[in-house]
């Protein structure tokens, strides 16, 4: 049995966001992969589509820059042949200040000849921005429950 392109992948991410090795990551993208985080792009601009192995590998520089990935949780996990779902929690620290962030991620992947061709990642936004922002956001009511 083979190994799975997630894990070749999650190993790949992590050494070029941590170490800043991006050949084993470069290997494993796609030409034409679709990429997309979706998240506050004003306060984070690494969120956001990118298309192209060149855009994602400067998205991944620009992740570099900003954290340094201290643990990953899986909680939960999906396989299929050419695909892939994860829900991780992510502790990072900021590479400016070292403050400790987590972060809740649902990962959606596809692999096409063994490289990344399509990436969703959705991040528990309100949760990171109070994190970064270091307070609480105070919104205002809308309604109550019974």
């Amino acid at each position: 049995m083979t190994e799975h392109s997630l894990w070749r992948l999650s190993r790949a991410l992590h050494r070029a966001i941590n170490d800043r090795q991006f050949d084993a990551l470069t290997e494993l993208l796609d030409d034409d992969v679709d990429w997309a985080i979706y998240g506050p792009i004003d306060m984070f601009p690494f969120l956001g589509a990118r298309l192209g192995k060149d855009a994602v590998l400067e998205t991944i520089r620009q992740i570099a820059d900003t954290v340094h990935i201290r643990r990953l949780d899986r909680e939960t996990l999906m396989l299929d042949d050419g695909a892939a779902a994860t829900m991780v929690r992510c502790a990072m620290t900021t590479q400016e200040s070292d403050k400790p962030i987590t972060a809740r991620l649902a990962q959606f992947m596809h692999f096409r000849a063994g490289k990344l061709a399509r990436l969703r990642i959705l991040i528990d936004t309100f949760d990171l921005v109070e994190q970064t922002l270091g307070r609480p956001i105070d919104l205002p009511r809308i309604g109550s429950f019974a």
